[in-house]
């Protein structure tokens, strides 16, 4: 009799439980038509909701979209139902990097190697506004051939959690790993505090034990305010020069990533990853439009040049776009009602289809900055004149999204404006309409 399978949307198989932790368990998938092994984070949308980490996982997912890296675990998929949601991960097979360094010492040309791979992709997070803020070992996998993988962004922090000082004041991190600056509540730099964080782990994979250790925790962050460590007798000049620049107390002295690439013990045999291509980017789900770095990277702090519209952050397309994977019920949706659509037209096509089709139906038009257009209504409603305003944003080079929203006058106006008029007209740029894209999800898994 054939064994009884479970199937995650029609897509993947659920295999075994590779790991599980306090709000979320990760199994072992197989993607049904490729065969290729991913993994699956399951995580329960009550818990969270309950222990308000509704803003950690949203971050997450942003932040796992932003970094794409030979050295980063890719997310590949994120889907929802009512009770739970799913981040289809790349399957890394060869587990932490911590359960080789418990059982020792690792010699340095291989420390060289993951600590250059490391390196590596926390500059590139730092190029897209990123910092982890929890960097360790446990956190760093090895993949069939022995390359590093960055994994867990859910401490990471982005450029809008910087308060007006400039600075992150979030203490987060484990003890062992947390700069200084972190401990004392002042504010910190999320990059200088990564560096440190490289820091320390560079000590452990030489030494096969922690710099600062102490049965007794303040005694421990004595130590890491003061720098106070010892090398090991088997540490190489060159590898105490570079670790005694990078475990320095003052994060404004502190060696930066562009001096340790310029260090000749980094440099030895280092090759600096090539980038993804575009078409190797992740899916948005059931839009099926990729986004290359850039502009996800341009999505958190929101603009473009004035020549191209605004882009569309991801995290807000899935949850607005998804009708069968809708996440928006989970997370805050600060945006106003409207009615939105996908286009595969230019934006200034867009705009300028929008414009005519308003005058045919004697609408004035007033054009605003960023490709944002506002149409009034020719004469008095119910509650005034009806105020549109239309919107265009970026997701992927031949991917938009447009949004109409009411700003003033009835709202059973709008909605005729919206279904009777506008629907119609446009019909020549829509590529789908939100919620049009029905899917058979109301079962999370089937058999």
């Amino acid at each position: 009799m054939e064994e009884e399978k479970n199937i995650l949307f029609g897509k993947y198989e659920m295999g075994r439980l590779l790991g599980k932790g306090t709000f979320a368990k990760v199994y072992h998938g197989k993607q049904m038509v490729s065969g290729e092994s991913v993994a699956i984070k399951v995580i329960n949308k009550d818990f969270i909701k309950k222990e308000k980490l509704m803003e950690q996982i949203k971050r997450e997912i942003s932040v796992m979209r932003l970094v794409r890296h030979p050295n980063i675990v890719e997310l590949k998929e994120v889907m929802a139902t009512k009770t739970k949601i799913f981040f289809v991960m790349e399957y890394v097979r060869g587990g932490e990097l911590f359960a080789k360094v418990a059982k020792g010492k690792l010699k340095e040309d291989v420390v060289r190697k993951y600590f250059q791979q490391l390196v590596s992709a926390v500059d590139f997070c730092h190029s897209r506004g990123v910092s982890h803020r929890d960097l360790k070992p446990e956190n760093l996998l090895l993949d069939e051939h022995e390359n590093l993988k960055i994994s867990d962004f859910g401490l990471s922090a982005l450029p809008e959690q910087l308060r007006n000082d400039g600075l992150l004041h979030t203490q987060c991190g484990t003890p062992a790993y947390v700069a200084p600056e972190v401990l004392r509540k002042k504010g910190y730099d999320g990059s200088k505090a990564d560096i440190w964080s490289c820091g320390v782990i560079l000590y452990v994979l030489l030494a096969g034990f922690l710099p600062f250790q102490d049965a007794n925790l303040m005694n421990m962050y004595r130590k890491v305010f003061k720098a106070d460590f010892e090398f090991p007798p088997w540490f190489s000049t060159e590898s105490k020069r570079l670790i005694s620049k990078l475990l320095v107390s003052d994060p404004d002295r502190r060696i930066t990533i562009p001096a340790i690439m310029r260090v000749p013990w980094f440099c030895r045999g280092f090759a600096r990853p090539v980038a993804f291509a575009i078409d190797q980017e992740p899916r948005l789900d059931k839009a099926e439009a990729d986004i290359d770095d850039d502009s996800a990277a341009k999505s958190t702090s929101i603009h473009k040049s004035p020549s191209s519209p605004k882009f569309f952050n991801a995290f807000e397309f899935i949850s607005s776009m998804s009708s069968g994977f809708d996440l928006s019920s989970l997370f805050e949706n600060k945006r106003k009602s409207g009615s939105m659509f996908t286009s595969k037209c230019s934006a200034s096509k867009i705009m300028s289809t929008i414009e005519r089709v308003a005058r045919g139906m004697n609408f004035r038009v007033a054009k605003a900055k960023d490709f944002k257009m506002r149409l009034e209504g020719p004469s008095e409603g119910r509650k005034g004149r009806l105020s549109v305003t239309a919107e265009v944003f970026e997701v992927a080079p031949e991917v938009a999204v447009v949004e109409f929203s009411k700003s003033a006058g009835d709202t059973l106006e709008y909605a005729k404006f919206c279904e009777e008029d506008v629907r119609p007209a446009l019909k020549d740029i829509v590529w789908t309409w939100q919620g049009d894209n029905n899917s058979d999800t109301s079962s999370e898994m089937g058999t």
